[in-house]
């Protein structure tokens, strides 16, 4: 029963606001209905301890519920969302669930049975031996197939036991994300209010803020940058907001520097997880810097050619589809490129992303910051392109808000860098694009 803490948490809690969604107010003494109705329902279907079950929904009581109910019946849990579309049968069968539960907002839709002809990845065995509940996330698979993380979910609670802050917190990182996890955790094991949205949008976002006086709102860059450029905080009350979290991509400094200066009175925090390893512990060097410590209990951290490296207590156990990214003495490799300066560092970038221009190292983001900063860029994404005589050329995906054409633009962005940005760092190719195809559905930077 690893989530008997919180169930107990939130029967001290039962008369305090648990979610809002829909404008819709629920107590923890809702939430609990729905957790007794939960296990009673898997009980019903016959979910047995150790299976593995899908869970498709978003963040609600409901959700909660299951989640809860799944954890406590020590089941393997796949969550997944509508926003997954064709990528949700990949990741049903390469975690071989045996069931499959989609909700929706308020009510069960429906719990079906799968059968395989294959059998289940090994690393099952050593949840089951121990009588751990498990949890499955997938990459986005950016570079390739998207590759399923196993957690002992035992180990991710064991955090939760900390009692901390109660705060009204949006859930903005999706439901099958670390960060989303980690939002709702923090919340629901200390009794604070989950406001949940289905418009990710910058005028919603912060209408809500407005509306529930949020008080944390954990978001991306690409969302900051979204932010900025909506000009919706102009139209909405933000005094309620302390604390404005950003992670999941390396923010450009120019977006940090302009966002910290428009709200001097919230605290802008970097934070720093991936699917692998959990989320660490963080402080920012200050509001407009990129530089961040990192570590906290459970987790250590190291750098070996300029590659980032994590111990984490709260570590994977593996992948169900891919080969071991531990070192041979149990570090996990994040494959992100750091500076380091004493006990700070600054994240600059995947190494897969790294465009090599006839031996010299481009980093997108850097890139990408300077550009934001020219008259008429909204947004920008870039990535590497072959070419023959140089190895690698810097392509860049231009959002604008000029009517220029493709060639009077490519002018004026190499005047514009002209003796500011190395010269292989300017993008040789180009196009103009939407902002839908500058940012994924995860509202990160789509380099493709």
């Amino acid at each position: 029963m690893y989530a008997e803490f919180i169930i107990k948490k939130m029967q001290d809690f039962q008369n305090e606001d648990a979610f809002i969604l829909k404008d819709k107010v629920y107590k923890y003494s809702q939430v609990l209905e729905h957790y007794n109705k939960a296990l009673q329902i898997l009980d019903e279907n016959n979910v047995q301890n150790g299976d593995v079950v899908s869970l498709e929904g978003d963040f609600s009581p409901i959700s909660t519920a299951y989640l809860l109910a799944l954890i406590n019946k020590n089941c393997i849990i796949v969550p997944l969302t509508k926003a997954l579309k064709d990528k949700k049968e990949e990741f049903i069968k390469i975690a071989q669930a045996k069931y499959v539960i989609v909700l929706d907002d308020e009510e069960l839709v429906s719990i079906t049975e799968r059968k395989y002809n294959t059998s289940e990845p090994e690393l099952y065995k050593s949840l089951r031996e121990i009588n751990h509940p498990g949890l499955i996330l997938f990459s986005s698979g950016s570079t390739g197939v998207s590759k399923g993380a196993l957690h002992d979910f035992a180990k991710i609670l064991e955090k939760f036991k900390i009692e901390r802050k109660t705060k009204r917190m949006i859930t903005f990182l999706m439901f099958d994300h670390i960060g989303g996890v980690n939002t709702l955790f923090y919340n629901i094991s200390n009794g604070g209010c989950v406001i949940t949205i289905r418009d990710r949008t910058p005028d919603n976002v912060l209408r809500i803020v407005e509306k529930y006086k949020v008080q944390t709102l954990p978001v991306s860059p690409t969302f900051i940058n979204m932010i900025l450029l909506s000009e919706a905080y102009k139209k909405y009350d933000l005094s309620s907001l302390e604390t404005v979290s950003y992670g999941t991509e390396v923010m450009p400094e120019s977006t940090l520097l302009r966002f910290s200066s428009l709200f001097p009175n919230i605290r802008i925090l970097q934070t720093y997880g991936l699917s692998e390893v959990g989320i660490l512990d963080t402080k920012s060097k200050s509001n407009d810097s990129l530089w961040v410590k990192l570590g906290g209990a459970g987790f250590e951290t190291r750098v070996r050619n300029n590659m980032l490296e994590i111990k984490a207590n709260s570590g994977m156990l593996g992948y169900l589809n891919a080969p071991s990214p531990y070192t041979e003495d149990g570090w996990f490799m994040t494959m992100d490129m750091v500076e380091q300066d004493g006990e700070y560092f600054k994240i600059l970038g995947r190494k897969s992303e790294i465009i090599n221009v006839g031996g010299e190292k481009v980093y997108p983001a850097e890139v990408e910051s300077f550009f934001l900063e020219m008259p008429g860029v909204e947004d920008i994404a870039v990535r590497g392109e072959e070419n023959p005589l140089m190895g690698n050329i810097v392509f860049a995906k231009f959002k604008i808000s000029t009517d220029e054409s493709k060639k009077d633009f490519q002018k004026r962005m190499r005047e514009f860098a002209k003796g500011k940005l190395e010269s292989y760092k300017i993008p040789q190719q180009i196009e103009l694009v939407s902002e839908e195809e500058i940012h994924s559905v995860r509202l990160k930077k789509d380099r493709k």
